[in-house]
């Protein structure tokens, strides 16, 4: 006679059809394994290896290799795919844990973060509803409280987690837009610096709003809104019978890292009844940071907090957050389905988080910020940004006294910009030139990789410093790499003009 089986205790069930062979469940967990261990050996082989942030591929050089795989003829192996993985992707791929790059706002991530990324992506809830995540739907909710708290934001405060920055934003500024005493949405105004984030306008244009609806507020020599302007410019609005909806102060600038005075904005919100939003995606890091946190005084006040756990936290992508000071203002982007989050929900207490976001279907990424805390805790995050920020001082200070760089701001964060200036050479056209040509061959060279912007219509690069790995040896060699592009670009110009 067959022995009863367990419900705790599941017999394996046969292998199905070879079609069926690859689905994650009680009969494949050994393949799981072996596949996800030789993934991993793959990747951890090329981080122990690899000597350069990039490879130098170009777009045409790489594209033939992509154009030849042919989707509808399976390899059927995972060691094949795995192989060919490495010449369509893990080759030429960017690799933000190198000290050599210094471009974008991409942080090289913590382990506890990518073992969290690796579970939810295998259990795969997604944290709509309670009856899909359960546990998740709590741990979400738990460290929402627990950035709330870190802001200072009070009890009723509230949030969800989003897919960056930008849709954070876009909630933000929603949510400020229902709050708005108007009807009319010809009237309504958001006051941002002009070197905010470009997501506001993107933001007001999605929400309806007119072209002009979005106010560029003057920034000072160290890259902050001016206050005084910001006065001016609401009690524009005010005569003009126009309503502020939001004000959007940058915690941390893309370009710059700067800071916009919190506590003055917070003081003008106030006092014209206008919604404070704080895009704090880059400069969120100093929450849990133990020597820096000052910089964010005034944030408390905000109305509404974007943070990026993806950008100061060392998270993979992705992982943010929106955070508001009353949790009834998310009501504004609640809508229930029959078959999902019905009324009656609510009634009976079920958490569900589909209730507060944008998104419907949603992944775990909040499991990865977690295990961080639970694993390194906020003091050992904390600890890595405050490096990258002493880093970008001490950078800063090389730059201002090497007479081949002119450097903009003193950093409040961890973003260097700066120019390189060629003896004997006047023409701001020509420093252009030789500066964007010096950061697209090092990027080609693959020996570092930088970004560029603009400042003042001119052309300048920057150092986006998250890499507690990087040294200002580092900094000081790529400094001598985009100087002697720069000189062999020019010194090529003349000889081609003589």
């Amino acid at each position: 006679m067959r022995p009863p089986v367990s419900p705790h205790h599941p017999q394996p069930r046969p292998c199905g059809p070879q079609h069926r062979s690859h689905l994650l469940n009680d009969t494949t967990a050994e393949l799981y394994r072996s596949s996800v261990t030789e993934g991993i050996e793959r990747v951890a082989a090329k981080l122990a290896t690899t000597a350069r942030p990039f490879t130098g591929v170009t777009p045409d050089a790489l594209s033939p290799t992509i154009d030849a795989v042919d989707l509808d003829a399976p390899l059927h192996d995972t060691i094949a795919v795995l192989d060919e993985l490495e010449d369509v992707y893990l080759r030429d791929a960017v690799y933000f844990h190198h000290p050599r790059y210094l471009a974008h706002l991409n942080c090289p991530v913590v382990i506890p973060a990518v073992l969290g990324e690796a579970i939810l992506s295998a259990v795969n809830s997604s944290l709509d509803t309670w009856d899909q995540s359960a546990g998740g739907t709590l741990i979400e909710r738990k460290l929402i409280d627990w950035t709330a708290g870190r802001i200072g934001l009070g009890p009723a405060a509230d949030g969800v987690f989003t897919s960056g920055g930008s849709q954070s934003n876009l909630q933000a500024l929603l949510l400020a837009r229902q709050e708005a005493k108007t009807d009319s949405l010809a009237k309504l105004r958001i006051f941002a610096s002009e070197v905010s984030h470009f997501s506001v306008k993107k933001s007001a244009t999605l929400l309806g709003l007119d072209a002009q609806a979005v106010v560029s507020v003057p920034v000072d020599k160290d890259k902050r809104m001016q206050t005084l302007a910001l006065a001016a410019e609401l009690e524009r609005c005010e005569r003009d019978g126009l309503v502020p909806m939001a004000v959007v102060a940058t915690a941390g600038t893309t370009d710059f890292g700067s800071i916009d005075p919190l506590p003055e904005i917070a003081e003008l919100c106030a006092q014209y009844d206008t919604w404070m939003h704080v895009d704090a995606a880059y400069g969120c890091g100093l929450l849990v940071s133990n020597k820096n946190r000052d910089r964010l005084d005034g944030i408390e006040r905000a109305d509404s907090v974007t943070v990026d756990y993806h950008k100061s936290f060392f998270q993979p992508v992705s992982s943010s957050a929106l955070l508001v000071r009353d949790g009834a203002t998310l009501r504004h982007a609640t809508y229930h389905a029959e078959y999902l989050n019905p009324r009656r929900t609510v009634a009976e207490r079920i958490p569900n988080q589909v209730d507060k976001s944008l998104q419907t279907t949603r992944r775990f990424d909040a499991l990865k910020l977690w295990m961080t805390l639970r694993v390194m805790g906020a003091e050992g995050i904390g600890q890595l940004f405050d490096e990258v920020c002493d880093l970008a001082a001490q950078g800063w200070r090389l730059l201002a006294a090497d007479p081949r760089f002119d450097v903009v701001v003193e950093p409040q964060l961890s973003t260097l910009v700066y120019r390189y200036i060629p003896a004997g050479v006047t023409d701001p056209a020509e420093i252009d030139r030789a500066n964007l040509h010096a950061r697209k061959a090092l990027f080609a060279s693959g020996d570092a990789v930088v970004a560029g912007t603009k400042v003042g219509g001119r052309h300048y690069l920057k150092f986006t410093l998250l890499n507690p790995e990087t040294t200002l040896d580092d900094i000081s060699a790529v400094l001598d790499l985009i100087a002697g592009h720069a000189e062999q670009y020019l010194g090529d110009t003349l000889d081609r003009a003589s």
